[in-house]
């Protein structure tokens, strides 16, 4: 699984308050939730996103409160991947739940800027900065955690599981 996106770049202990407002708990919708994802940290992010866009974040990436909203709005928002030096591990957790590819990697979270153009490839864990030409290391998924992704989540994996054990 191949992904291409510009780049959106935030620093370090990025919490679930800055990715959706504690004010928009409430909300069930995801696209919902994706119109108001990280409008107090950066309010050009909802009108200017697009889907296939990458957030690269620094140390303590979603840290925080455990909610799932923090995820489902990144995703909603279509981005399809994040890169962190660092993640809290509820929100590492969470994404991979709910089919958001994320992954850790200190040398492309420092060396990538906003603007720039990554492509990742989340079974081997190659980044490569198509702006610079660099090239970073991740820990690649195995193959369980890429079905999950893959799927679109831990629910939809389960289902599409089930389906195939009749």
């Amino acid at each position: 699984m191949t992904i291409r996106g510009r780049v959106w770049k935030y620093g370090d202990n990025i919490d679930t308050d800055a990715i959706i407002p504690a004010r928009h708990l409430n909300v069930t919708d995801d696209a919902e939730l994706a119109s108001h994802c990280m409008e107090d940290l950066d309010a050009s992010f909802v009108q200017q996103v697009q889907p296939g866009d990458i957030i690269v974040g620094g140390k303590n990436f979603g840290c925080g409160s455990s909610r799932e909203h923090a995820p489902v709005a990144i995703k909603a928002s279509g981005i399809r991947c994040v890169i962190a030096e660092t993640f809290a591990r509820i929100f590492y957790r969470n994404a991979i739940n709910i089919g958001l590819p994320i992954l850790e990697s200190p040398e492309a979270a420092q060396e990538t800027e906003a603007g720039h153009t990554l492509e990742v490839d989340l079974a081997s864990g190659l980044i490569r900065n198509l702006d610079t030409g660099k090239e970073y290391r991740a820990t690649p998924y195995p193959p369980f955690m890429l079905a999950i992704i893959d799927a679109g989540g831990l629910i939809e994996y389960t289902r599409l599981k089930i389906q195939a054990e009749g």
